[in-house]
């Protein structure tokens, strides 16, 4: 699931909530509800919260996909 990606992500950087939302310019309540698994993020968004996190998103959709196995 993505969102549990992005929730692994966030967390081994060291952000919360909070900080991520205002590196990746997207309300803390949006990030919140991805990692609920209550919304799928376009592909611009997606790029900047990875971009936040210091991370790829082919990385991030890759796990996605690896867990879906």
């Amino acid at each position: 699931m993505l969102g549990a990606e992005l929730r692994k992500a966030r967390q081994a950087a060291g952000l919360t909530q909070e900080k991520l939302a205002f590196k990746a310019e997207v309300h803390r309540t949006y990030i919140s509800m991805l990692e609920r698994g209550q919304g799928s993020p376009t592909v611009d968004t997606l790029v900047r919260i990875c971009k936040a996190l210091k991370i790829r998103a082919w990385e991030v959709m890759r796990r996605v996909g690896e867990g879906k196995r």
